[in-house]
Parts: C-alpha cells; structure tokens; sequence
C-alpha cells in the first residue's frame, strides 16, 4: 500500500487535474537535465576529442588534417611535457600532505568544548570561499620583498620568495594549503564527530596512552572520510592553474594545467593543446580509481 501511495498521484493535485502521470513527472524534471548535461559537458568532450586526433589550430581558417595519434606520440616523447607533469607531481604532493597535515590537525583541536567554537570555525572556513584570482593577489603582496609582512614576520629581509627558482613552487603550495585547509578540516571535523565516544571512555579505562589512542581509534576510524577529502583535493591539485598563473612566472613552478594554457592560447596549438588536455584527464583518472580502490580497502577493515 505504501508503495502504491508513492507512485500514484493524489487525484485532488494541479497534475492529477491536468491529467499528468508520474512518467510524464518523472520525465519532466529528468530530461532537461540530461539534456543540460550533453550540451555543456558530453558534448565538448566529445568535440575536444576529435580535435586532438587533428593538426586544427584556431587562429587560422585552414582546415583540420586527421593526424591519428601524431599528437599524443609527439606529447609523450617530449621531455619538457615530462618536466611539467614532475613539477605538478610535486607541487600536488607538497600541497595536498600539507592540507592534510593542517587541515586535520585544526580538527583535532576543534574537536572538543572551547568557547566561540562556532565562530571560530567560521572564519576558518572564510580562505576556501574566496576566489582564486583574489587570493594570488593577496599572496602576491604577501610575498613581496620590499614591504610584505612574511619576509618581515620571519627576519628574511629582502627574500624573493616568487622569483627564487627554488622557493616559487614552494610558495604556491603555501598559498594553496593556507586556501584549501579549512576543507579538509571540516571533513576531518565530520569524521571527528561519528566517532564513538564511548571508545574513548574504555580506552582510558584501559590506561591507554593517547598515540595509542589515536593511532588504534581516531585514526582508523576517521581515515575513510579523509581518503574522500584526499581524493578531491588530489585532482583540484592536479589541474591548478589560477594561483600559480598570477603568482609567478618561474618555470620550476609552471605546473602542466599552464603549459596547457600557453599551448592552447598563446601558441594556438588547439589539436596538440586537446591531446595534452586528455593525457591530463586520463592521469587523473588513474590516480583517483588508486585512491578509490584504496578507500573501500580502508572502509571493508
């Protein structure tokens, strides 16, 4: 009977009246969405394809030449599109241990009774919600030799954080661990706070001591959620572009997302450009199905 009450219309409804069934519904609220999903994400997808099997460049009116998989080869065999994925392997490592290490640590300290918790976690939470372009900037006054306050808060003078071959990197994925974070660390909190506490309780009954807590309880059970907060972070990571465009131009720290940028706009290399674009996408499904595979190893334990 209750299943027969959900699938059927009450008679005295505007839709009952205008002689709607729950197909035509259904089909109502499902159809455009499939059709806003072929038009804006199937649709280019498939379009990009084509165009990476091609010479097609958008600058020109000259018509695309199928060159079969010239573009992918000439891609793989390059050593500067190896050098830009090494850098973006260590930027994303860099990056993404640091959001973890921080971001779930702040959880850890949120985790309990202090006072303004709420207001507290709020503005922690404020450096995720602004946009990208504003927090380069920000970081790039921040960053400044003459007059910003991070040479000065730590005695390094006249420091070229962004213009060092060596540090540039590094300062993008500051700036990006400062951004991102609080998202880890309000996963971090989520999981925090399913934890049972009455573990806890028989963990002190026990005299355990609290690495062993933690390492034996917390850790364990909050380590599914963090795989989730690691998997998305992982591919923000991986196709960042925005900081370390505005930030530098140093090319230790041109991560492949600006290389792909430079191909595709300023060089108009628009089949090479769709190849490269899917090697990209390729690398990061491969690495997510990794991390996935491993999440449901982590939740079957």
């Amino acid at each position: 009977m209750a299943t027969l009450a959900m699938t059927t219309l009450d008679p005295q409804s505007r839709a009952a009246r205008r002689g709607w069934s729950d197909l035509t519904i259904r089909n109502a609220f499902i159809i455009p969405t499939i059709v806003f999903l072929i038009v804006f994400n199937i649709f280019p997808l498939l379009y990009s394809l084509g165009y990476s099997f091609t010479d097609f460049r958008a600058s020109t009116n000259a018509p695309a030449n199928f060159v079969g998989l010239a573009n992918y080869r000439a891609l793989l065999n390059d050593p500067f599109i190896w050098s830009n994925f090494a850098i973006t392997a260590k930027y994303v490592i860099v990056s993404v241990t640091g959001q973890v290490v921080v971001g779930f640590g702040v959880a850890m300290l949120l985790n309990r009774t202090i006072p303004f918790k709420g207001l507290i976690t709020t503005l922690l939470l404020l450096p995720m919600m602004l946009s990208m372009a504003v927090v380069g900037l920000f970081w790039k006054l921040l960053y400044d030799p003459s007059f910003g306050i991070i040479n000065y808060a730590l005695g390094l003078g006249r420091f070229e954080w962004l213009s060092d071959p060596d540090m540039a990197l590094y300062a993008v994925a500051i700036t990006d661990i400062w951004m991102w974070s609080p998202f880890v660390m309000l996963l971090s909190l989520a999981g925090l706070s399913a934890v049972p506490k009455h573990l806890y309780e028989a963990a002190a009954i026990d005299r355990a001591g609290t690495f062993y807590t933690f390492f034996r309880i917390t850790l364990p059970l909050v380590a599914p959620i963090l795989m989730i907060a690691i998997i998305f972070r992982t591919m923000e990571a991986f196709k960042t572009f925005d900081l370390a465009f505005i930030l530098t131009s140093q090319p230790s720290a041109e991560l492949i997302s600006i290389r792909l940028y430079k191909m595709a706009f300023q060089e108009w290399q628009t089949g090479m450009s769709s190849a490269l674009a899917y090697i990209m996408l390729i690398m990061v499904v491969g690495i997510t199905n990794i991390y996935v595979k491993y999440l449901n190893k982590v939740k079957e334990r």
